[in-house]
């Protein structure tokens, strides 16, 4: 059995800003049938303190990173937990990154380098008997612990997952004694990013393996469009870096037993759901699909093309149904769309209905400029829900496009645009209002995607692998 500890700053259903907490969730279930006993660190929240049971105190630190702090292990949510309950660090209400004033708490760098120094301290020095082979960091918030490791005598093999390469960490080169890194490790080699500190480069240039969340977002980072200014470090690592796809939770997300929705078991059931999720958004009976969005509002998800091509969209007499919250000018350019016939949009954060919406809608709508790997369009698939992406990261990865030669063949699973551009999403809903049109061929394309493998079992004995080619035999 290989034990692992994996080490995050967020976790499905504890806390959750974005999928990485969805990956951290469900990976500890998904690696258990092939082998490998996984524990996840994390911040000790309010909502994870809350939620262990069993709890007990097996660490105590004076002093961690400005105040004392008490590393304790339980259970919660099916979990076995280790939580960090540093009050002075982490006891602060709402979003586990941002302050009341939607800015990043100032003290963020220490905050994340307390949960990679315990990460690091687990790995080398183990907990009340139970050691590590594995040390797997998630993003930049984990990024330190290969800097840290040395320090505290060496440990495991090391893995760092990159979910996001536009997230990197950074701090003020005055912070290097408060953050108790090396000074001498402040080099290109090092933990230096233009100038600055950051974490997330600290990991790509230590750990030993790296990952990210699809194949095509693995190459796509070894290039200026993609890689956020650290390209050249991936190029570098590139024989160290594996792609390994994302999958979802195929019992939180089943169409035949979900209780959100109203239950189906095949895209026949289409008919009630949408119509349940017309009546829940206000919106009118209408000819052409229901298009969905659920996501973060921010530039890199590209809804700022969609609201170019609304009219497109509803002329063909589609709808528009929104769930989501981020950019203030994004959400405000979409409540001011609301107005428009057809179009209904809920700003904020609503897993209930975000499962009412997979279920009901005809169609969902992804046109991010970068997608590591993306799970809505995974949630899609599996709903019978058609996915209209861009051909990016993951995107590509997992929808196959309805092109002539896929419908002839009868592969198809979805529609993929490029570039990323209004004009040619306006051309990706000119096919999806076609495709729709075509009820023999829409039915075929919403079977073949909920016949789509989306969940965890082959990228589960993916890292298992990884895991066993880093600790070698035995």
């Amino acid at each position: 059995m290989i034990r692992v500890l994996s080490v995050a700053s967020e976790c499905t259903p504890l806390v959750k800003t974005g999928g990485l907490a969805d990956v951290v969730g469900a990976l500890p279930a998904a690696l258990a049938g092939v082998g490998v006993r996984m524990r996840v660190l994390l911040p000790g929240y309010p909502a994870v303190m809350a939620a262990l049971e069993g709890a007990r105190r097996v660490l105590r630190l004076d002093d961690l990173f400005g105040g004392p702090a008490t590393v304790v292990e339980g259970r919660a949510a099916g979990l076995d937990l280790v939580a960090i309950d540093a009050p002075h660090l982490y006891a602060r209400p709402g979003n586990p990154y941002l302050g009341p004033d939607g800015r990043d708490w100032p003290d963020n760098p220490e905050r994340f380098a307390a949960l990679s120094w315990v990460g690091a301290m687990i790995g080398a020095r183990g907990l009340d008997g139970w050691r590590p082979h594995v040390l797997h960091g998630h993003d930049w918030q984990a990024g330190l612990m290969t800097e840290y490791l040395p320090g505290l005598g060496g440990g495991p093999r090391t893995v760092l997952t990159i979910h996001n390469i536009a997230f990197n960490g950074p701090a003020d080169p005055a912070r290097i004694g408060a953050l108790r890194l090396d000074p001498w490790r402040f080099h290109a080699e090092g933990y230096e990013f233009w100038g600055a500190v950051s974490a997330l480069k600290a990991g790509l240039m230590g750990a030993d393996a790296l990952t990210t969340v699809s194949p095509t977002y693995a190459e796509e980072l070894m290039t200026p469009q993609f890689g956020m200014g650290l390209d050249g470090v991936m190029r570098h690592r590139r024989h160290a870096l594996t792609g390994i796809l994302n999958g979802i939770d195929e019992d939180a997300w089943n169409p035949a037993a979900d209780p959100a929705i109203i239950p189906y078991r095949d895209p026949a059931g289409k008919a009630a759901a949408r119509a349940a999720l017309r009546a829940e958004m206000g919106l009118p009976e209408a000819p052409g699909p229901l298009s969905v969005v659920i996501s973060r509002m921010t530039h890199q998800k590209g809804l700022d093309l969609l609201l170019e091509v609304l009219d497109d969209l509803t002329a063909m007499g589609g709808q528009l149904a929104v769930l989501g919250s981020g950019d203030p000018g994004l959400e405000q350019a979409f409540r001011d769309a609301a107005r428009a016939p057809g179009v209904a949009v809920r700003i904020g954060y609503d897993e209930g209905l975000s499962h009412r919406m997979i279920a009901g809608g005809d169609a969902i709508l992804v046109p991010s400029r970068f997608e590591p790997c993306g799970l809505t369009q995974l949630y899609g698939l599996r709903y019978g829900t058609v996915p209209v992406v861009a051909l990016t990261g993951g995107l590509a990865d997992t929808v196959i496009n309805a092109s002539p030669a896929a419908l002839a063949r009868g592969v198809a699973t979805g529609i993929q645009f490029a570039p990323v551009t209004a004009g040619a999403l306006r051309g990706a809903l000119a096919r999806l209002g076609g495709l729709y049109a075509d009820r023999e061929t829409w039915s075929r394309l919403q079977r073949n995607a909920m016949a789509q493998p989306v969940g965890w079992a082959a990228s589960a004995r993916a890292y298992r692998d990884l895991y066993a080619q880093l600790t070698g035999p035995g």
